[in-house]
């Protein structure tokens, strides 16, 4: 990868049971240095992979994982095959500790098979773990998760929800872009992707400027950071973000959230609808609708229906759970028919 050379800000001495609000609220992301150093699993994965191993089958209750395996040739790049019509990898579904087994038995392969298992809940899938190593955030509930796998690369992407990311055995290099740097990173479909996420086809260790010259322009912007067992990362929600796992073992576990209640939709289901409804319109028309979204949704304050009785407002009103059922099942209604 071209060198890079904003580093992401980093503070030390945050308290791991109590986050403040100001990195938790942050619109830039954040290297906590050292934050969940004190985790037993960490001081383990500072050891040795094996240790790592022996602390996580501590937690192992038989659990079945989804894997994503790649042989030796895609050189930990999980991506797509050449025309996009598939993937490079494949998925399996082994035991937990086949595949601590399969990684430790590759664990001095200079040109091992991929492995990778992304996304998997630490309480489904380690029972217990969270009691001796989880982080305070306060009434916030997160999903909790484990990441497990041996030298990858992750192509750029975006999360919904606001992301603490720690690393508890081996290292990582993340890489990140603001929001805006959508047009630079050369996205792929929205709708057919590795993991779920629609991801930058930019190789970040060979970029090809004649096909993706624009990316350059991202580079501009980047920020890097390569963290250590016990190091966290705050990933603001729709950060891009490329992860690369440096070491042979590597285990991370991330909490994801949203500030927004539960009963909200994810607003990838309204840019699909948009997509469905408004994209191919005439120009004319797509600018009028432009400005109706500006309107009720990018700039809505209480003056939007500010001339409308507050008892007559209905689906213009601050929504509630009860509203966004009601609302949920109009549309619902309306898409079925």
């Amino acid at each position: 990868m071209p060198p890079i050379s904003k580093r992401v800000r980093e503070v030390a001495g945050v308290d791991p049971g109590a986050l403040p609000d100001a990195v938790l609220h942050s619109v830039e992301p954040i290297v906590l240095r050292g934050l969940v150093a004190d985790w037993p699993i960490a001081r383990a994965g500072l050891e040795s992979a094996q240790a790592a191993v022996a602390y996580l089958r501590r937690f192992d209750r038989d659990a079945s994982v989804v894997a994503m395996v790649g042989p030796r040739e895609i050189g930990g790049r999980f991506f797509y095959n050449e025309d996009l019509s598939g993937f490079n990898f494949h998925h399996e579904r082994p035991k937990l500790n086949a595949v601590l087994d399969a990684m430790l038995r590759h664990l001095d392969d200079a040109e091992p098979p991929t492995i990778y298992v992304g996304s998997t809940t630490v309480d489904t899938c380690l029972p217990g773990l969270r009691a001796e190593n989880d982080v305070g955030l306060g009434e916030r509930e997160p999903l909790v998760s484990v990441w497990l796998g041996n030298r990858t690369r992750i192509a750029a992407h975006q999360d919904v929800p606001d992301n603490l990311a720690c690393v508890v055995a081996g290292h990582r290099r993340v890489t990140l872009f603001p929001p805006e740097q959508l047009a630079n990173l050369y996205i792929g479909p929205l709708d057919f992707t590795p993991a779920g996420q629609a991801i930058s086809l930019v190789d970040f260790a060979e970029p090809d400027f004649a096909r993706f010259p624009k990316f350059a322009d991202a580079l501009q912007h980047a920020q890097v950071a390569e963290l250590g067992p016990g190091d966290a990362v705050f990933i603001p929600s729709l950060w891009w973000h490329h992860i690369e796992a440096l070491d042979s073992f590597n285990v991370l576990i991330n909490y994801w959230w949203r500030q927004s209640p539960d009963y909200m939709d994810s607003p990838m289901n309204a840019l699909m609808l948009a997509i469905m409804s408004v994209r191919d319109l005439p120009l004319e028309q797509r600018a009028a609708w432009q400005d109706v979204f500006r309107h009720y949704v990018f700039e809505a304050d209480d003056a939007t229906a500010g001339h409308i009785p507050e008892s007559a407002r209905r689906v213009l009103s601050p929504l509630d759970a009860a509203a966004a059922r009601e609302l949920r099942a109009r549309l619902l209604k309306r898409l079925n028919r």
